[in-house]
């Protein structure tokens, strides 16, 4: 499989597992998007609506949305989130 086989492939469960997560965060007004996946094992999201904004959002990051993704994706080394 190539890289870029792998990436696609990757992308989809990230997106799967954000689709368990996104309803929490619509709750608040919230919500996250996916913007890649990189060679080096970082995933790049974006909070947005009122995730983007919250004094939480670092806790949302880490102990939700990193959490879960790294429990189920062990390529995964790290998720940074991007305003």
């Amino acid at each position: 499989m190539t890289y870029s086989g792998k990436t696609a492939d990757i992308e989809q469960k990230i997106n799967r597992i954000l689709d368990k997560i996104r309803p929490y965060l619509q709750i608040d007004g919230g919500d996250v998007r996916l913007i890649r996946v990189r060679e080096d094992g970082f995933v790049e999201l974006k909070l947005l609506g009122a995730c983007d904004s919250c004094p939480l959002k670092p806790m949302t990051l880490r102990a939700g949305i990193e959490r879960a993704i790294m429990n189920e994706i062990s390529e995964i080394k790290r998720i940074e989130c991007f305003s």
